[in-house]
């Protein structure tokens, strides 16, 4: 089974290399490493032109965000499985890939293994869950422990490249749809950092990130009732996290 790893990245040179070292110091041998970059300034680049000849693909240039740039990769892709693995993020060990090839049975869609995330004094365990109802509202899966079939991108199509937050959600959630199968496994595979785009505490980072989840629940509503329920939830929710917010802060 080969396994692609793509790791888009923009102005990370303070992680980029830990990221790509977990990747490089893998003991399993059929791994298709892919890097995109988008055009760099901050040191980034030079970083990786370090690693190139490590590399099977290294892209530079300008994009359009996250999810056009996941998507270079993706059409750069040749393996039987795709996982994002992005520059705040690491394998934890230099077995993982392969524990995690030994763990992945059957002709399943996606395989969705634990992520650590956090910081060094705060890190919590998060577990991917089958798909069910409760995906509807908020994602099951992590996509950085998340092995997903290169087939399962050809049948419901690539990341949505209008979403700058959300588009791994509303890929989970149209896979949800197209009763995709799922394999989750308590296994970890890779660490997290609290310091993503999707991680920012601000309330109006928070609002931009609600904004981009109600878009993908109307994007992908089937059933009218589901369209209704969508309706009072986008009423309640923000003014739920609104309030915890404020007592959090």
């Amino acid at each position: 089974m080969k396994i692609s790893i793509i790791t888009v990245c923009l102005n990370a040179k303070e992680h980029i290399e830990t990221c790509i070292n977990s990747v490089l110091n893998q003991t399993y041998p059929h791994i298709e490493y892919i890097i995109v970059d988008g055009d760099s300034s901050d040191g980034t680049r030079e970083v990786l032109y370090q690693y190139e000849v490590r590399l099977d693909r290294l892209v530079s240039e300008k994009d359009n965000g996250i999810a056009q740039a996941m998507n270079k990769g993706l059409r750069l892709a040749t393996g039987d499985y795709i996982l994002f693995l992005n520059a705040d993020d690491y394998l934890l060990e230099n077995h993982t890939i392969e524990k995690a090839v030994g763990r992945m049975t059957g002709d399943i869609d996606i395989h969705g293994f634990s992520v650590l995330y956090g910081d060094d004094e705060k890190t919590v365990k998060m577990k991917s869950t089958p798909f069910s109802f409760m995906i509807n509202f908020k994602t099951c899966i992590m996509h950085q422990g998340a092995f997903c079939k290169r087939e399962l991108f050809d049948r419901i199509g690539p990341f949505n490249e209008t979403f700058s937050i959300a588009m791994d959600y509303d890929f989970f959630l149209r896979a949800y749809h197209a009763k995709s199968s799922i394999q989750c496994h308590g296994y970890p595979t890779s660490f997290m950092r609290d310091t993503g785009v999707s991680s920012q505490k601000d309330f109006k980072s928070l609002q931009k990130r609600f904004a981009e989840e109600r878009d993908a629940h109307y994007k992908n509503v089937i059933h009218p009732g589901m369209k209704m329920l969508y309706h009072v939830y986008w009423i309640l929710y923000p003014i739920y996290r609104r309030i915890k917010w404020i007592k959090q802060t």
